[in-house]
């Protein structure tokens, strides 16, 4: 999978754009991100919610849960930007706005916000 390295204040970023193979399980997640890490020494991403699975945002799946537990166990950072307002379900709502207000992993509506997120990740 392709990634774009961005540059925020001295903080870098690898951006996972939409394009090309998905994120479609934990395994799958954590290869990519461990080699971003080992080509590049990165451990923030700012990923295109379209790089993701369905499966990802019906959270009875367990998708979700178990690609963040990794990328949080490896101490990865992750902003996952898009359009969320097509989703009605409530448990994913919450879990949303509970990442938030986390330190890891957020998600936001675009890729600006992304980057400014982890840019300013403790």
């Amino acid at each position: 999978m392709q990634y774009e390295i961005v540059e925020r204040d001295g903080v870098s970023i690898a951006v996972v754009p939409s394009g090309g193979a998905r994120i479609k399980d934990a395994a799958s997640a954590l290869d990519l991100a461990m080699s971003i890490r080992y080509e590049t020494g990165i451990s923030r991403l700012a990923i295109d919610k379209e790089a993701l699975c369905g499966d990802f945002f019906i959270l009875s799946t367990g998708v979700a849960g178990e690609i963040l537990q990794k990328l949080i166990n490896y101490r990865f950072k992750a902003a996952i930007y898009g359009d969320y307002t097509g989703y009605t379900s409530k448990p994913l709502r919450d879990f949303i706005r509970e990442s938030n207000r986390g330190r890891d992993i957020f998600f936001v509506p675009t890729r600006a916000d992304a980057l400014q997120k982890l840019r300013d990740a403790g």
